[in-house]
């Protein structure tokens, strides 16, 4: 669990199963299902786009193959996530009480990424049986 600043707004984001269900839940259309991980890695890339990035030579391509709201729908899920059990606001409302953001503020985008990255068992590696454990159960 961690605290990430959205704007003038603190955010409690937390990288649970609950997350990945409230996704899926919230973002699945007739034609596709809503994978929060997937999404995630299109997020990573974003970073890269972001790399020496200076506003003034970007085109509109260049903004054309930004989902600038992906970010913003993982968050909304861990931010979800991390109320458990309280009344929370659908997406719209949710993006609409976080008044004037900054799209390109790098830093919340890293604290997502690296809370799902500590957070999600995807991304974490298997915890390894201890060596006593092992041999018991094989013996």
């Amino acid at each position: 669990m961690r605290i990430a600043k959205l704007g003038e707004k603190e955010l409690g984001l937390r990288a649970t199963p609950l997350a990945l269900l409230y996704y899926s839940q919230e973002f699945s259309r007739k034609d596709k299902k809503a994978n929060l991980i997937e999404d995630l890695t299109e997020v990573m890339g974003l970073l890269d786009a972001f790399d020496d990035f200076n506003i003034k030579d970007a085109d509109d391509e260049f903004f054309d193959r930004i989902d600038f709201i992906l970010p913003l729908q993982i968050a909304w899920a861990m931010n979800k996530a991390d109320n458990y059990g309280e009344s929370f606001p659908q997406f719209e409302k949710w993006l609409y009480d976080l008044g004037d953001i900054c799209f390109i503020d790098t830093g919340f985008l890293i604290e997502v990424i690296e809370e799902s990255l500590n957070g999600f068992p995807a991304f974490r590696k298997p915890k390894q049986k201890s060596k006593s454990k092992q041999e018991s159960n094989t013996g």
